[in-house]
């Protein structure tokens, strides 16, 4: 056993017992990890309400050397999610953002950069960020940093560069953009425009740490190509999909 200290982000907690919690913690450190919080649930307990949902915490875990859960011994919260202050809106986009890095880091391996991402991506729905347009840069920078984003450059089956036509074939199981040569072997294939496909590559680039406006008329198409993206990556349908629509009609998209 071995004792860490980190900071963490909040992305779940469940009833242990009449006293206790299990949390899923995304750590700066350590990675996504699951911990007994003893005591949690108790009213003047040792967390002193630290542990709501994407709350941001400074915390202590005894890390366990088998299969036993880890121990979170002390958390200390920083800056607590404050979207549900601002509208359901808000909130809904806080437990998809919860959800996703659940399904998608299945590892105990550290991602600093993740880590980093949510934290950006977070305070952005804390205060006056496009809501649907964060989303969709959060769907797109994670699975870019885990290796999983969509090809937007070159054919997928045979690696020859695409040409870009008015409208272009991506493949839901190959990883990306097709060929029209290479088409016919593919199973599952959308045909999306050119100019989604430039949004998908420029929302993916390292390089860009703030979420952009997404124009009106590529939102929809984008949204749904990303929704089928990663239901074929993560193997279901991931619950908060079915609330993405709402989140996005208040929303000014110039």
């Amino acid at each position: 056993m071995s004792t860490e200290q980190t900071t963490a982000i909040v992305l779940r907690a469940v009833e242990f017992s009449e006293t206790s919690l299990i949390v899923t913690l995304l750590t700066k450190d350590l990675g996504q990890i699951s911990a007994i919080a003893k005591g949690a649930r108790r009213p003047k307990g040792p967390f002193e309400g630290s542990l709501d949902l994407l709350a941001v915490c400074r915390v202590v875990v005894i890390r366990k050397n088998n299969d036993t859960l880890d121990l979170l011994t002390e958390a200390k919260l920083h800056r607590r999610f404050r979207g549900a202050d601002r509208s359901l809106e808000r909130l809904y986009a806080g437990y998809y953002v919860a959800e996703m890095l659940r399904l998608l880091l299945v590892d105990e391996a550290p991602h600093p950069e993740i880590y980093d991402l949510t934290i950006r991506v977070l305070q952005n729905l804390d205060g006056d960020g496009l809501v649907a347009s964060s989303l969709a840069y959060f769907d797109l920078q994670i699975l870019k940093k885990l290796g999983q984003a969509p090809e937007t450059e070159s054919c997928t089956d045979c690696g020859s560069k695409m040409i870009l036509d008015d409208r272009i074939p991506f493949a839901l199981e190959g990883g990306g953009v097709v060929c029209r040569a290479c088409r016919p072997r593919q199973r599952a294939i959308v045909m999306i425009h050119r100019e989604t496909l430039q949004l998908i590559s420029q929302l993916q680039d390292p390089l860009l740490l703030v979420p952009i406006k997404i124009p009106n008329p590529i939102y929809g198409e984008l949204r749904s190509v990303l929704n089928r993206y990663i239901q074929n990556i993560v193997g279901k349908l991931p619950r908060m999909q079915a609330f993405l629509p709402m989140m996005a009609k208040n929303e000014i998209i110039a």
